[in-house]
């Protein structure tokens, strides 16, 4: 079943590789959407998949990176849209 998820990641999440290694997470897991860095420090994510590859995609924002510190995680389901594949926003 395809799910659509937008996720707010709270914490140290700018300017410590963040949304290379979302991207590459999703990539792997074979998700689609984008993700870019917010003006209050956060990081936003929009991810499209199979239910597994996102579950796994959000217990990885849930961690981050090995130079990231996440406070919290916001989560909302969202009706499926179009996507042609996982890019970075500037």
């Amino acid at each position: 079943m395809i799910k659509h998820y937008e996720i707010k990641v709270y914490g140290r999440v700018q300017g410590v590789g963040f949304r290379y290694a979302a991207r590459n997470k999703a990539r792997e897991l074979n998700l689609k959407g984008w993700v870019e860095n917010l003006p209050d420090g956060s990081v936003r994510t929009s991810i499209q998949g199979e239910e597994t590859g996102c579950g796994a995609y959000i217990r990885w924002c849930r961690n981050g990176t090995g130079y990231s510190w996440v406070e919290r995680v916001e989560i909302s389901e969202l009706e499926p849209a179009e996507f042609r594949g996982f890019e970075i926003r500037h």
